[in-house]
């Protein structure tokens, strides 16, 4: 049973939940705490277990990334008990809004912990809760890959990358297998009040990623890494890169079996090949200054 709509509405479901008595309750667009409480309030004495899907942006490490958790780095591996951060708005609101206009379920107070701790904390309802890397692949709303590719059909000899950038490393995961995943735990008892990173191991360095996803494509130019001071600014990455975000998801892998069904050869082609053929409805024309790109470039020559 598959339940589409507004949010505010779910309670108007029980009554059909009641008769179709699902065993588990899959919620893949939890946005907010309150979201999450009227979920396990509509799923009470209906469904035995809730599996949520979050996000590894919780992390206090997400935070120190993004600029807003104060303190040192945090050490790495992020494992399921690794610290949360403590800074509860992780998005500026133009950024939630942007995101909103991309993602149609996520709503202003977005807030993933918020959404844990009211499906973890049931005393009624067995919840599992799973933390979702970067996730890649044919039907990416974000299309993450975009402007790497469109440089590539543009016949750009060489792609600058700033250093701490192209030393960044964050977890990643195929969609199918991540789809593999939210069924695995979907389907074992095992899971029933646990936490589960999902991510590729191990997690490739930005540089080793991009230069994979290019060379799928025959391009025949270079990568030229420079200081983040020598690069033209539109190329400048967003972010705090010496926070890297490096998960580990051993506990999934150990405790229900999982394993990636798509070799990252594979992955990397299916999802080259969906973009090519489904560009972004919109461009911003300032990504691809080609011409401060030359000129930094004539500078390195």
């Amino acid at each position: 049973m598959q339940i589409q709509g507004d949010r505010n509405r779910l309670p108007d479901y029980r009554e059909r939940l009641q008769r179709f008595s699902p065993d588990v309750v899959i919620d893949v667009i939890l946005s907010s705490g309150e979201q999450a409480r009227q979920l396990m309030e509509t799923v009470r004495d209906v469904a035995g277990r809730v599996v949520a899907v979050s996000s590894m942006d919780v992390y206090r490490a997400a935070g120190v990334w993004h600029g807003v958790e104060p303190g040192a780095l945090e050490p790495l591996p992020l494992t399921e008990d690794s610290p949360l951060r403590t800074v509860r708005k992780l998005y500026a609101p133009e950024v939630v809004k942007m995101m909103k206009g991309v993602f149609g379920w996520l709503n202003a107070d977005y807030d993933k912990i918020g959404v844990e701790e009211a499906i973890m904390n049931d005393p009624a309802v067995s919840g599992t809760v799973l933390r979702l890397p970067m996730v890649y692949g044919p039907g990416d709303r974000l299309h993450r890959w975009f402007p790497l590719l469109k440089r590539v059909a543009d016949r750009r000899s060489a792609i600058l990358l700033a250093d701490d950038f192209a030393a960044w490393r964050a977890p990643r995961g195929y969609v199918d297998d991540v789809a593999h995943a939210i069924a695995l735990a979907a389907t074992s008892e095992q899971a029933g009040r646990r936490v589960y990173n999902i991510c590729q191991e191990p997690t490739m360095p930005e540089l080793e990623w991009q230069t994979r996803i290019a060379r799928s494509t025959n391009w025949s130019g270079r990568f030229v890494v420079l200081p983040r001071e020598r690069m033209p600014k539109h190329l400048l990455p967003p972010g705090n890169g010496a926070q890297h975000l490096v998960a580990a998801s051993e506990r999934i892998r150990t405790e229900l079996g999982y394993k990636e069904l798509v070799k990252v050869e594979e992955a990397i082609r299916r999802t080259v090949a969906w973009e090519q053929r489904n560009p972004p409805d919109t461009v911003d024309p300032q990504q691809f200054d080609y011409d401060a790109e030359d000129a930094t470039l004539a500078e390195v020559a």
